[in-house]
């Protein structure tokens, strides 16, 4: 204001012409470093998987895979709002556009044609057989026949919870959460629980299961999913991507991993 002042009381002497140039100047530096300071929310969907993603006590999205989207977003310069959500909830939120992104996991059929996934992959998620000690190992999928799988209800498995539920060879149960799968386990109510092996790991280190051990199921990378139904969606997976790189090259977040094809046990029926 008193810059404006002064520039009408210039023109009055006839020097108004540079000044006013210099005021022209000083907006079209000032204006846009106003504007920066206004930031895009994106809406976050997340799952209860402890330790990648889950709700703590206080209501606050918590989670080595929240950590790393809080600081890949501040470096691409978005403000995060999370929803914590069921599975299906978050795909069928992803399909409309209730939520912009999910930390989550790559290829999921549900999703097909729906999203968009990060070229970056910090780490990859592995779904385990998980036995006891006398549990025979798991090298295919026959040697899931006969047996009792516990599995995570709410939990969809990309559509191999139906393919186990069809096979009338196998009976499935379900725990509410990886805690109580690991209980159900020691206690002998399944063979095996089908279980992501971040998740079983923390339960472990609480709650030791002498002689369990785990044999892998299905291998994924784990990504940031953004909706198609967001018209921007191409845009904020190149910045999230380059805001990884970024954070990467600077030794602040896990160095970015090649893309695996993933493993799948032999014999598992494809999913529908």
């Amino acid at each position: 204001m008193r810059l404006f002042r002064f520039v009408l009381h210039c023109g009055q002497l006839g020097v108004a012409r540079p000044l006013t140039l210099l005021l022209i100047v000083y907006l079209s530096l000032v204006g846009p470093a106003h504007a920066q300071q206004v930031r895009d929310t994106l809406k976050v969907g997340y799952l209860d998987v402890p330790p990648l993603t889950y709700q703590a006590e206080n209501g606050r999205a918590e989670g080595v895979f929240i950590e790393l989207t809080r600081q890949v977003a501040e470096e691409a310069g978005y403000d995060l709002e999370f929803r914590y959500l069921p599975i299906s909830r978050a795909y069928f939120y992803l399909r409309t556009g209730g939520i912009d992104v999910w930390p989550g996991a790559t290829d999921i059929p549900a999703l097909e044609n729906q999203v968009l996934e990060s070229f970056v992959s910090p780490f990859s998620l592995q779904l385990s057989a998980w036995g006891v000690q006398n549990a025979p190992p798991v090298a295919h999928f026959n040697d899931l026949i006969g047996k009792t799988l516990i599995l995570i209800a709410g939990y969809t498995h990309s559509g191999l919870d139906s393919v186990l539920e069809s096979s009338p060879a196998i009976t499935v149960i379900y725990a509410p959460n990886h805690r109580a799968g690991v209980a159900m386990l020691a206690r002998g109510r399944g063979d095996y629980l089908l279980g992501f092996r971040q998740a079983v790991r923390a339960v472990l280190k609480e709650f030791p299961v002498p002689g369990i051990r785990d044999y892998p199921v299905r291998t994924r990378n784990a990504a940031w999913v953004f909706s198609l139904a967001n018209p921007r969606s191409a845009q904020l997976r190149d910045e999230f991507d380059n805001a990884y790189l970024r954070l990467a090259d600077r030794g602040e977040v896990p160095l970015y991993r090649a893309f695996s094809e993933g493993f799948v046990l032999p014999g598992l029926p494809q999913s529908p």
